[in-house]
């Protein structure tokens, strides 16, 4: 196994594509100087990109965990030897896994102990290609359990890490103001910059909206879509910005914010709901969810 899981790890596309990640980034910082607002922040910039370097870091023991135990899953599959990489398997790969992403990304923003590991790739309030190198840091040690039912469906864990990859490379060209809306037909099915600004931006009507991956159809099946409006232009980052701009309040300040509200709640049941509750819930005071900040600007 542990030579499976080796092969597996050399094989990481998005490491592969960080060159060319690096080379956009620089050609939209030249775009951008010429742009009437101020896209790019030297502070920001250099924070995201060690927000990058922690999650690298931090994401080495999960991942060799994760892969070992989809390992174990695939070998115990009933379906094993099944699936083939047939161009057809791979495609019913692609939409398994955009599924999985879809609900794996939505409750990253309805469940407040994930939001704690996911919200560095958004307290960010710019946005720009180096925002989409500011990944969630302890996201991380939960994130590849939702993908274990597809080695247990009898996808080899190389086909899945590898959809995974592929995934999170398209994902990163969303993160952009230089591109505006695409076709009707592209915009109806895919995931694009448009569909990408409004998940990231903190307006009021724009909150925990647009969580698909490649594809923005499961935000239209499941009710979680918003169209980008020229009424209201994105705000973006988070509704309780960070205290200070540095990598560790980027990366941990949720979690002691999240200690800090338990803290204050009597009963056991208060203290748990700070956990599973979405962000904004609160015991004793005003309820900021999302959801309630919609209701109250219709």
């Amino acid at each position: 196994m542990w030579n499976e899981v080796i092969e597996v790890l050399e094989t990481d596309y998005v490491m592969i594509a960080v060159p060319v990640f690096l080379i956009a980034l620089l050609l939209e910082w030249r775009w951008a100087k010429g742009q009437a607002h101020k896209v790019y922040d030297s502070g920001d910039l250099r924070v995201s990109l060690g927000v990058m370097i922690l999650t690298v870091a931090i994401d080495v023991a999960p991942k060799i965990l994760a892969l070992m135990l989809m390992f174990v899953c695939y070998q115990a599959s009933p379906f094993k030897g099944t699936i083939s990489t047939a161009w057809y398997w791979w495609i019913t790969l692609f939409f398994l896994d955009d599924f999985i992403y879809y609900w794996h990304h939505r409750l990253n923003h309805e469940v407040r102990i994930l939001w704690a590991g996911h919200v560095p790739h958004h307290n960010s309030e710019h946005y720009h290609f180096g925002t989409a190198l500011r990944q969630g840091v302890c996201e991380r040690v939960l994130k590849y359990f939702f993908w274990m039912p597809l080695p247990l469906l009898g996808f080899h864990p190389l086909m899945v890490v590898s959809m995974l990859s592929f995934s999170l490379i398209y994902q990163f060209w969303l993160h952009t103001q230089s591109v505006s809306k695409l076709s009707p037909i592209l915009e109806f099915i895919f995931n694009t910059p448009s569909h990408h600004r409004v998940h990231h931006a903190s307006n009021p009507c724009y909150l925990d909206r647009n969580h698909g991956g490649t594809l923005i159809i499961w935000d239209r099946l499941f009710g979680s879509f918003a169209e980008e409006s020229e009424k209201h232009p994105p705000r973006y980052g988070v509704t309780r910005p960070l205290s200070k701009q540095t990598v560790v309040a980027a990366a941990f300040e949720e979690y002691s914010q999240l200690a800090a509200d338990m803290g204050r709640a009597k009963s056991l049941r208060d203290k748990l709901a700070y956990l599973f509750m979405a962000p904004g819930w609160s015991h004793d005071g005003q309820d900021k969810r999302s959801k309630t900040l919609r209701t109250q600007i219709l």
